[in-house]
């Protein structure tokens, strides 16, 4: 089988999650808005499941609006007003192409990928509506100082009061990375709108949430038969639903064990390459990181050649992000961290999963060093 290290990009469906759908799409598979006792019985399944989510972000099941993914959500939460946003350098694609549907400002991050809640502060103006910074990067792993953010923009709401500034100013985080290895309470965080997606936690593709406080005024993009308190008109997927709720239920109950041991085999794997090449470069904040996350840098080599030789082993990994990889573009995140571009362009992102093992990573990291070395050798 081969080595797959790259649970950042999609992860496998746990088999309990596909086990928890599969009545959906044969015995009960009825339309759950039908008036008929087997619908009803679906449609109650349903709202079980959105209330189970509810309950583990620490929500109200009618604050959830269920989407097509995390691209979808973030589209969503941008939709609520008119005026000027703030997010941060190195967001997802999603948020930053939302983001440049406004006028905005973009906040520069730290070499680490970490965002100064003051610069927050300061690029918010009077007519700002909403701030966006995602809770965990993808490429890179940094987590951000949310709940600081989320303190500041309480004070600046409660300076607007008495400023007599009626513009609202809402926080919104794409947790999607983020989820089965952090706090995801909502109240904890301080969000007033929070972005989550089945794919990245074991669950199914295309499923995807916004959690929105009632007091953001949402205003729907797709209309039709008025489905999700009319905000994401369509018939329900109730099988993806259930299946996101048993998903994150099943990561959230074993998430502090998990983190503890993704951590220790990252630091194994991250360890044995630097040992072996000593030049390499490590992005992403070293204490405040996803524990699943590597991301190391060869300067001089050709990371798409890397990607290319280790899948020849059978070892499956990522170059930068998938979306930028898909492209052919360099990073994003790797230029607003300041990584330069011979080092950007043999960077290789590692992530780890539910899957990965001790064995995984001793052997992985032999292939890795046996494919470095013969790469450093070619161009030498």
């Amino acid at each position: 089988m081969s080595i797959y290290l790259d649970y950042a990009a999609a992860t496998p469906i746990d088999t309990k999650v596909l086990a928890a759908m599969q009545p959906y799409f044969s015995d009960m598979f009825y339309n759950p808005s039908s008036p008929y006792a087997p619908a009803v019985q679906v449609r109650r399944d349903y709202e079980a499941a959105k209330a189970t989510i509810a309950s583990i972000i620490g929500a109200k099941s009618g604050e959830l609006t269920m989407t097509a993914g995390a691209t979808e959500s973030i589209n969503l939460a941008f939709s609520s007003q008119e005026g000027h946003v703030v997010t941060t350098t190195i967001e997802h694609p999603a948020v930053l192409a939302a983001a440049r549907q406004y006028e905005h400002t973009l906040v520069a991050v730290d070499k680490h990928g970490r965002v100064d809640p003051d610069d927050i502060y300061k690029a918010l103006r009077p007519d700002t509506w909403l701030v966006s910074v995602g809770l965990a990067n993808s490429e890179i792993g940094t987590i951000q100082p949310l709940s600081k953010i989320a303190t500041i923009i309480e004070n600046v709401r409660a300076e607007r009061v008495v400023a007599g500034n009626k513009t609202p100013l809402y926080l919104h985080s794409d947790a999607s990375q983020g989820a089965g290895q952090l706090d995801l309470h909502v109240t904890r965080l301080g969000v007033d709108m929070l972005t989550l997606n089945a794919a990245k936690i074991y669950g199914p593709k295309q499923v995807g949430l916004l959690y929105a406080a009632r007091s953001v005024a949402l205003r729907p993009q797709i209309v039709g038969g008025g489905q999700e308190a009319g905000l994401r008109s369509g018939t329900e997927n109730v099988a993806g639903v259930i299946g996101m709720a048993r998903a994150l239920e099943i990561v959230d109950a074993r998430r502090q064990d998990e983190v503890q041991r993704l951590g220790n085999l990252r630091d194994v794997l991250q360890n044995k390459l630097v040992d072996a090449f000593p030049e390499a470069i490590l992005s992403g904040h070293q204490k405040h990181r996803l524990s699943s996350h590597l991301h190391i840098a060869f300067p001089g080599l050709d990371a798409e050649r890397l990607v290319f030789g280790l899948e020849a082993e059978d070892v499956l990994v990522a170059t930068g992000s998938a979306c930028a990889a898909n492209k052919g573009t360099r990073s994003h995140v790797l230029t607003a961290i300041g990584l330069d571009n011979v080092a950007a362009d043999g960077s290789l992102r590692l992530t780890l999963g539910k899957q990965t093992e001790e064995t995984t990573v001793e052997q992985a990291a032999r292939i890795i060093t046996a494919i470095v070395s013969k790469e450093k050798a070619r161009v030498a």
